[in-house]
């Protein structure tokens, strides 16, 4: 079963919750709450249904950006960005129990990542996305392939995930890299049955 972190996202057609209640239907057990745009006030009045709905379905909800907000709500973790609170200071606040996860682009960050003491790497972008602004140097197949074999040389065990504009039929050669799973929003919420689309890709091997 592919591991997928299904990142919420707002379409004409969808809210943010919306999004995450389809990934949740289809069996995605790792949601990222990421409403960039939104004050922690609007983030709440989501994260809270959420967190209801994840512990329902037994899936972790993971906050993106907000520390306060992911320990005020009890989330099962944040992600941060590169501009976010660094990883060692929400570690702090945290403590060992909440996942933290980061963002990197390059071995050197995820290097980083690993020794400040993050409990995975997101990895992007594998192609160009819409749905992020500022966006890094693409990655491509290429790009996962030189980060995994350094890491593995490095001997860095740290969980990775891939994320940026993947599509399904992408996730098979992405996973050949080492990568350890996938991150999706797009791939998910455009596609004609989105729950018929979270179970397709869970199932691949």
């Amino acid at each position: 079963m592919v591991s997928l972190q299904f990142i919420t996202h707002q379409t004409e057609k969808y809210s943010y919750l919306e999004s995450a209640c389809i990934a949740l239907e289809g069996g995605c057990k790792w949601i990222q709450l990421r409403m960039k745009e939104s004050t922690p006030e609007e983030i709440k009045a989501v994260a809270l249904p959420l967190q209801s709905l994840c512990k329902e379905h037994e899936a972790l909800l993971i906050i993106d950006d907000h520390v306060q907000l992911a320990k005020e709500v009890e989330a099962d973790g944040v992600h941060l960005g590169k501009q976010d609170m660094p990883i060692t200071e929400a570690r702090s606040l945290l403590g060992e129990k909440f996942i933290i996860g980061g963002t990197a682009n390059t071995f050197e960050e995820v290097q980083s990542l690993y020794v400040a003491g993050a409990d995975y790497a997101g990895i992007g972008p594998f192609r160009f996305t819409s749905t992020k602004k500022n966006l890094s140097p693409i990655l491509g197949i290429e790009g996962y392939r030189l980060i995994i074999e350094k890491m593995e040389e490095k001997e860095i065990q740290l969980p990775t995930v891939a994320i940026g504009g993947i599509l399904y039929e992408d996730i098979p050669s992405i996973l050949s890299t080492g990568i350890n799973g996938i991150a999706l929003s797009g791939a998910i919420l455009h596609a004609e049955n989105p729950v018929e689309e979270v179970k397709k890709i869970l199932a691949l091997s």
